[in-house]
């Protein structure tokens, strides 16, 4: 079906909130649209960004850290910045991807206890369902 969107969901290390973000879009989009997500640097996939998702009812335990070079050869349609440093710092992209931009905080710098993290990681969890939610709704 030539109506499937292609959307890249961009961050700097491709670890938590790009993360949290392709598993939510997935959710919504479902077969309206391919969704990736990339960094600038690769970290691997945060655990807790696993954890926290899993309690939300969604299963990114399989998805990989990507870097952006990797998909040089897609046409995205939508090219979605989920931080202001990957925003500022994206070296040169070829696409005519409509561009998107919301600085997400990182539950990943979070200092404090185990429960304050937790707390961290389920508000930017949310933070992002309500932008992938409302950018299906509106884009798609």
């Amino acid at each position: 079906m030539s109506d499937v969107k292609n959307i890249l969901i961009l961050c700097t290390g491709n670890s938590c909130r790009s993360q949290i973000a392709e598993g939510w879009m997935r959710h919504y989009a479902k077969e309206k649209a391919n969704v990736y997500s990339a960094g600038i640097e690769t970290h691997g996939v945060n655990p807790k960004a696993i954890a926290t998702m899993k309690e939300a009812g969604i299963d990114i335990s399989s998805h990989t850290s990507n870097h952006i070079n990797e998909y040089k050869g897609i046409e995205f349609h939508f090219l979605i910045t989920v931080c202001d440093h990957a925003k500022e710092y994206c070296p040169y992209f070829p696409t005519n991807a409509k561009r998107f931009h919301h600085n997400f905080s990182d539950p990943s710098k979070k200092i404090g206890t185990e429960e304050e993290i937790k707390e961290s990681f389920a508000t930017t969890r949310e933070e992002i369902r309500n932008y992938c939610e409302n950018f299906v709704n509106e884009e798609l």
